[in-house]
C-alpha cells in the first residue's frame, strides 16, 4: 500500500514538471519560462525573452511594441530551438504558431523579472 502511495505520488510529481497546460477562454494555453505545454499539437517551451519593446502601460506609445521569445517547439518530427515574435506568428509543420498574450504588461517602474512572464500560445492549423 505505501509502495503504491509513493509511486503515485513520484509519478504525479514528474508529469507535473513535464507538461503542463490551461486553457484559456480564447483556446490559448498559457506557460511561463522553462515550462513546457501542449498547444493543439505541438509542444512548446519558452525558453528566453530576447526583447520586450512593449509600450509601458503608463505612457502613450506611437507602437505598441512587440516581444520576441526563443521557444523550443516539439512535433513528432522532432524538437528544434525557434525565433517567435507577439506580431509575427511562427510556421510549424502545417499550422502557425502564434503568442496571443504576454503578461503582465510592462511598466515605467522598471523591468520584468524573467519568472514573472506569461505567455499564451495558440496553433491554428492541423497536425
Amino acid at each position: 500500500m505505501i509502495k503504491h502511495s509513493i509511486l503515485l505520488a513520484l509519478t504525479a510529481a514528474l508529469l507535473a514538471g513535464c507538461v503542463t497546460t490551461r486553457d484559456n477562454e480564447d483556446g490559448s494555453v498559457t506557460a511561463r519560462l522553462g515550462q513546457t505545454v501542449n498547444v493543439g499539437g505541438p509542444r512548446v517551451t519558452p525558453l528566453q525573452v530576447l526583447e520586450d519593446s512593449r509600450c509601458p502601460m503608463e505612457a502613450r506609445c506611437v507602437w505598441a511594441g512587440r516581444v520576441r521569445l526563443s521557444v523550443r517547439v516539439t512535433t513528432g518530427a522532432g524538437s528544434s530551438v525557434r525565433e517567435i515574435a507577439s506580431d509575427k506568428p511562427l510556421q510549424v509543420a502545417d499550422g502557425q504558431l502564434e503568442i496571443v498574450n504576454v503578461a503582465p504588461p510592462r511598466s515605467v517602474r522598471g523591468p520584468i523579472k524573467p519568472g514573472d512572464y506569461r505567455f499564451s500560445f495558440k496553433f491554428n492549423g492541423g497536425f
